[in-house]
């Protein structure tokens, strides 16, 4: 019998004690990774805190408490530390990434050999990854996510490394057919990129009695949620405009971030702040009573690979209204999934007008994400990291 492979996972964004949501969709990807007997999986998820007097901020504080090496969730994850330069050191952090770690993963490695590294992000991962593989001489393979290439790749200094690390590569992987087509038109070989979509937990995200649900929330009237850090780049403060237009809706936003203030002002300033409920970080394993109770879900980004939020509102039955970003498209191939739309405030508007019009049936909205589990998540991975290995 073959033995089962040794695999590296480099993530940058993995949960964590200060941040138990951060990067959730990767420690669940890494779990069912995990789960197979073909695989051992070890986690190394660099920290990045800047020198002193930075590292006194209060957004450092909590992750230099860290422990070094724990059983995260039933993984085993290290969490090295490495020298951040806070908005100037994007070029340079793959490298000192590469250079924090090394000494911890020659150890792990002359332990028990690894076979492949996986690098979670593009972007510093895959570059970060490049340097790793080349120190121990084994194959690498790199995931893009979607901002680790829109934004990224949009940086000369970056965008030449990512070229560089997608031409070393193994094998590539994408999470909709539009980044792939996006990373092939930044100059990556396209017949290296396997699309590899998310996964998702279909008995928890799963349709509800939404009235019922509402009724617990003290909600009579139609609801919407967006879910999403609360940055520019996610585009809510169009969808607290459109609230305005939208007379007893109400609007939850399931997520904190940068701009969670002039959102809470737009909200004043349009006199519907009694109608936004800001929720703040919520816990996973609450998002999908809350996404199944919404009338709408709606995320209309700036860019996108493929928004985890839109698969889980989809599996809840609950219908979409997106932007023309990432692979949108690949999930509302009918008017049952919801809408695709401009990232305008009376687009926004005359689709949710229509959705709550004609609310499709729940079960119809689930159908459009049937395909999508853990389970066939993990068979794709596990193919490709044994034929980069030489298993198969």
């Amino acid at each position: 019998m073959t033995r089962p492979i040794n695999i590296l996972t480099l993530a940058t964004l993995f949960p964590n004690a200060a941040a138990p949501n951060f990067g959730i969709f990767v420690e669940r990807q890494t779990a069912e990774l995990a789960s197979r007997p073909e695989a051992n999986v070890t986690v190394v998820n660099p920290i990045g805190i800047p020198l002193w007097p930075l590292s006194k901020f209060e957004q450092y504080q909590p992750l230099t408490n860290l422990v070094d090496h724990e059983e995260w969730r039933g993984l085993n994850v290290h969490r090295p530390r490495f020298t951040l330069i806070p908005k100037f050191g994007g070029a340079s952090n793959p490298r000192r990434i590469a250079a924090a770690i090394l000494p911890l993963v020659k150890r792990l490695h002359a332990e028990t050999p690894f076979d492949v590294i996986d690098a979670e992000f593009f972007y510093p991962d895959g570059a970060a990854a490049m340097r790793l593989a080349a120190a121990l001489d084994i194959p690498f393979t790199i995931k893009a996510r979607g901002a680790d290439i829109h934004h990224w790749g949009g940086d000369q200094q970056c965008r030449e490394q990512i070229l560089q690390a997608a031409e070393k590569a193994s094998r590539l992987l994408a999470v909709s057919e539009a980044l792939k087509q996006d990373m092939v038109e930044l100059g990556m070989d396209g017949s290296k990129i396997s699309v590899h979509y998310t996964g998702i937990d279909q008995d928890k995200f799963k349709p509800i009695d939404r009235s019922a649900a509402k009724q617990k929330l003290n909600i009579d009237g139609p609801l919407l949620i967006t879910a999403g850090a609360l940055i520019a780049r996610k585009n809510q403060d169009l969808v607290i405009r459109a609230l305005a237009s939208i007379p007893d809706a109400q609007l939850m936003l399931a997520g904190k971030g940068e701009e969670e203030q002039n959102y809470r002002a737009l909200a004043k300033q349009l006199g519907i702040a009694d109608r936004v409920r800001f929720l703040g970080s919520v816990p996973h394993d609450e998002l999908p009573h809350l996404t199944a109770a919404a009338d709408i879900s709606i995320l209309v980004s700036k860019s996108e690979g493929l928004a985890n939020a839109w698969v889980e509102a989809l599996a809840c039955g609950t219908p979409v209204i997106i932007s023309e970003a990432g692979g949108a498209r690949e999930l509302v191939a009918s008017p049952d999934a919801g809408r695709v739309v401009d990232q305008d405030v009376e687009a926004i508007v005359d689709a949710i007008k229509a959705i709550l019009v004609q609310s499709p049936k729940q079960d119809l909205v689930r159908k459009s994400v049937a395909h999508f589990s853990w389970r066939n998540n993990g068979d794709q991975l596990l193919a490709i990291f044994q034929k980069v290995s030489g298993q198969i």
